[in-house]
């Protein structure tokens, strides 16, 4: 069958207009714009029903973000169609942030870094379930992990030494850290920008529980190579404006520093043609740090942010 009567059997898009595809992203899902017979738009996801557990809570995290006002999916229907499951959300208008950010001024991107920064806060109301463990003991277990694998890949990043006792000498500051939801992939390309304005969230589906802290990584990673601006934005929003404290420079800088590895791993593991394009961006954030010897990484203090 194909994809399109596969969706044409699904009970709620049976008299759909329009189906379109989306290719962008990583992601094992098969998405799909819904045009509905009443002019509205649908996002679809088609997934495997061995998911379907795991894609139920995600359905419930995205009922829980309407709750709390997230700019994001609104939760529609969830179900099984022959071997395939199937998510059903709204659909947010616009663009993605990552080319459409670099269309406006500076203080522009600076200003939808702050409402992301904002988005960012509310989505870290949610409280882990009382079954999910420490994220200090999960977060150890995942580093050893990534680091015993790291050593048999057969790839070494320049100054690992430097970078194993910085990691090290600050593991302690995971202990006793909250424990909130983590939409866990927070950056450009996963926000949504129409007519210049923030717009919403998207992609929820690499959730986690955990530090809020570790949420910024990808601002090291990614969205600091595309708008400073928005970056610092979005540090400012999430704080209200005021500087965050030196302790949440310590926490970013370790988990920057743990994603060396675990960036080397998934990378060989996933797209191994863009290894060379992935430690570019580890060299340019350990750079931002001079290896760690500095926690505050210098295009931060560039923008008079520190």
């Amino acid at each position: 069958m194909t994809n399109q009567g596969l969706i044409r059997k699904i009970p709620e898009l049976r008299e759909c207009k329009e189906i379109i595809q989306i290719e962008k992203g990583f992601s094992a899902d098969k998405k799909y714009i819904i045009h509905t017979e009443k002019n509205q738009k649908r996002l679809l996801r088609i997934f495997d029903c061995a998911d379907m557990k795991q894609k139920q809570l995600e359905f419930m995290v995205l009922k829980k973000m309407e709750e709390n006002q997230v700019a994001c999916s609104r939760p529609k229907a969830i179900g099984e169609v022959g071997q395939h499951g199937y998510m059903i959300t709204s659909y947010i208008e616009g663009e993605d942030a990552e080319i459409e950010v670099l269309k406006l001024s500076e203080e522009k991107q600076f200003q939808v870094g702050v409402e992301a920064g904002e988005e960012l806060k509310k989505i870290h109301r949610l409280q882990v379930p009382p079954q999910i463990s420490s994220w200090y003991s999960r977060k150890v277990i995942k580093h050893q992990s990534y680091m015993e694998a790291y050593q048999n890949c057969g790839v070494q990043v320049k100054n690992d030494e430097k970078i194993i006792r910085f990691i090290k000498d600050h593991m302690h500051l995971m202990k006793d850290r909250p424990n909130v939801f983590q939409h866990d992939d927070y950056h450009l390309s996963n926000l949504i920008i129409n007519n210049g304005e923030f717009a919403g969230v998207i992609d929820f589906n690499r959730y986690d529980w955990g530090d809020p802290v570790h949420e910024f990584l990808k601002i090291g990673i990614f969205s600091r190579e595309i708008s400073i601006p928005f970056c610092t934005g979005q540090i400012k929003g999430y704080f209200s404006g005021r500087e965050p404290d030196e302790g949440f420079w310590r926490l970013y800088s370790l988990y920057l520093a743990m994603c060396v590895f675990s960036t080397v791993v998934w990378t060989l593991k996933t797209i191994p043609e863009n290894l060379n394009q992935m430690l570019d961006k580890v060299y340019t954030f350990l750079e931002d740090h001079n290896y760690f010897e500095e926690i505050v990484p210098k295009w931060y203090r560039r923008e008079g942010g520190y």
